[in-house]
C-alpha cells in the first residue's frame, strides 16, 4: 500500500475542521433558540416594565414614584437622555432589550438592592443579562448627568453663593460645604487580604462627599479601601490637594456678616478630620463653657446637612445598605450613579422627600425634629477621631468663631434656649 499524499491529507483535515466548526455553530444556533427559560418568554404579558409600570403610570402615580423612586415625568426625561447610550442593535437571533426596560431594572436594583435573580422573575429578564447591562446603564447615567448636577463651583462667586445658602438656611457664615465619609459594604474581593476590611468589622469601600446647603453632593470621592479613616481618605483625595494649593478658586478672606475682621472660607466636618483654617470642626465635648457649646450647636446645624444627604441617599437607593456581591469597580460605578441620581432628583423636585430629612420647629425654638432616615438603617460612619497636629491659625480662627456666635452681631435668638432644652 502506497504512502498517502501529505497535501491531500492536509486538505481533507482542513475540510473536516471546517465541517466540525459549522456543526458546532449550527448546534449553538439551535441551542440559542431554546436557551430562553419558559419564565422569561412571557415578558410582554407579565413583565413588571411592560405591565405593572404602565398600570401604575396610568392609575397610581404615587405608587409609580415609590416603585421607581422618581415621578413618571422624571423617569421619562432620564430615559430620553440616556437611551442613545444604552440602545443596542437587533441581531439575527434575538431582539435587543428596550432602553426603558434596562433603565427600569437598573433603577429598581438601585432602589431595593434585590439580587439579580430576584429581579429576573419580576422583570422577566435573565439574571446574567441583568448583570451585564446594569453597569452599562449606571455608566450612561454618570456620563450624561454628572457635569450638570454633580460639580463644585469653579469661581469665587460660585463659592460665595454656596456660603450664602449656608448662612441663609443654617445661620452659619463662610461655609462652602459640609464634608463626611461613609462605608459601602461589599463582599471581600479575591486576593486582597484585609485591604478592604474596616474597623467596624466588614469589608467596604469609602464614599467621601462634600454637600451644599440643599443636601446636594458637590464632590464625591468613591472607592478608597475601607481600612482607611475619614482623614486618611481625605488626605489622599484630589480635593484636598486642590484646596491646599489654592486651585479651587475660593473667595478671598472677608468679614463675617455685620463684622469687620476678614476670615477665610471653609468646610465644616466632624472630629474625624483635622482642624484647618479651611476646615472647621467641633470643640472637644469635655469641660465646655457655654460659649463653646453655642459654637458647637451652630456648627452642628451646618454639618447636619451632610448627615441628612447620606440619610436621604440611602433611603432612596437601598442597594447601598446591603453587602454588594460585586467587584469594587462595579460597586464604585453603582455608588457614583446613586449620587448623580440623588442630585438629579433634588434638582427636579427639591421637596419630594422632605419628610425623610431632619426638620426644625420654626414656630417655637428651632428644636430639631429627627427625619425618618434616623429611625431606619443608614450608611455606617467612618472613624470619628483624628489624632494629629492642629495649626495655631486654625485654632485662632475657631476661637474667633466662638466669640462671633456669642456676640450681638453673630448670635441667633434661640441658641441659648435650645442649649437649655438639650441639658
Amino acid at each position: 500500500m502506497g504512502r498517502l499524499n501529505p497535501l491531500l491529507v492536509s486538505t481533507v483535515l482542513h475540510h473536516l475542521d471546517a465541517l466540525e466548526t459549522e456543526r458546532k455553530r449550527a448546534v449553538a444556533r439551535i441551542r440559542r433558540r431554546v436557551w430562553v427559560k419558559p419564565c422569561i418568554q412571557p415578558r410582554p404579558l407579565h413583565g413588571q416594565y411592560e405591565q405593572l409600570m404602565k398600570e401604575l403610570h396610568a392609575e397610581d402615580v404615587s405608587s409609580f414614584t415609590n416603585f421607581m423612586r422618581m415621578e413618571p415625568r422624571v423617569f421619562n426625561e432620564l430615559l430620553t437622555r440616556i437611551a442613545p447610550r444604552i440602545t443596542k442593535q437587533d441581531t439575527n437571533f434575538r431582539h435587543s432589550l428596550e432602553p426603558g426596560l434596562k433603565l427600569a431594572v437598573t433603577v429598581r436594583f438601585l432602589a431595593t438592592g434585590n439580587s439579580y435573580k430576584t429581579l429576573q422573575y419580576g422583570f422577566r429578564v435573565a439574571h446574567n443579562t441583568i448583570c451585564e447591562f446594569i453597569p452599562q446603564v449606571c455608566q450612561a447615567i454618570i456620563e450624561e448627568l454628572s457635569d450638570e448636577v454633580l460639580m463644585c463651583p469653579d469661581t469665587p462667586e460660585g463659592w460665595k453663593q454656596v456660603a450664602e445658602d449656608f448662612y441663609n438656611h443654617w445661620n452659619f457664615p463662610h461655609c462652602v460645604g459640609a464634608i463626611d465619609g461613609k462605608h459601602v459594604a461589599i463582599k471581600k474581593p479575591a486576593k486582597t487580604g484585609s485591604l478592604f476590611y474596616n474597623y467596624k468589622g466588614f469589608f467596604s469601600i469609602v464614599l467621601l462627599a462634600i454637600v451644599d446647603a440643599h443636601y446636594r453632593f458637590m464632590y464625591v470621592d468613591i472607592g478608597q479601601t475601607g481600612s482607611g479613616s475619614d482623614a486618611g481618605v481625605f488626605n489622599q483625595s484630589p480635593f484636598k490637594t486642590a484646596i491646599e494649593s489654592g486651585k479651587l478658586n475660593l473667595p478671598a478672606a472677608d468679614p463675617l456678616p455685620h463684622d469687620d475682621q476678614p476670615l477665610e472660607y471653609f468646610l465644616v466636618g466632624d472630629d474625624a478630620f483635622a482642624l484647618r483654617t479651611w476646615l472647621m470642626k467641633p470643640l472637644p465635648l469635655h469641660n465646655m463653657t457655654h460659649q463653646q457649646r453655642v459654637y458647637n450647636y451652630r456648627l452642628s446645624r451646618a454639618r447636619r446637612v451632610v448627615e441628612n444627604a447620606f440619610g436621604l441617599l440611602a433611603a432612596r437607593f437601598r442597594c447601598l445598605l446591603v453587602t454588594l456581591p460585586l467587584t469594587p469597580e462595579r460597586v464604585i460605578k453603582i455608588t457614583h450613579a446613586c449620587c448623580v441620581l440623588h442630585n438629579f432628583l433634588l434638582f427636579r423636585n427639591p421637596t419630594a422627600d422632605v419628610a425623610t430629612l431632619d426638620q426644625e420647629d420654626q414656630q417655637h425654638n428651632h428644636e430639631v425634629i429627627p427625619g425618618s432616615w434616623r429611625q431606619d438603617a443608614h450608611l455606617p460612619d467612618m472613624e470619628q477621631l483624628y489624632r494629629g497636629n492642629t495649626s495655631r491659625a486654625a485654632k485662632e480662627q475657631r476661637n474667633y468663631l466662638v466669640e462671633y456666635f456669642n456676640s450681638p452681631v453673630g448670635s441667633v435668638p434661640w441658641q441659648d434656649e435650645i442649649l437649655i432644652i438639650n441639658d
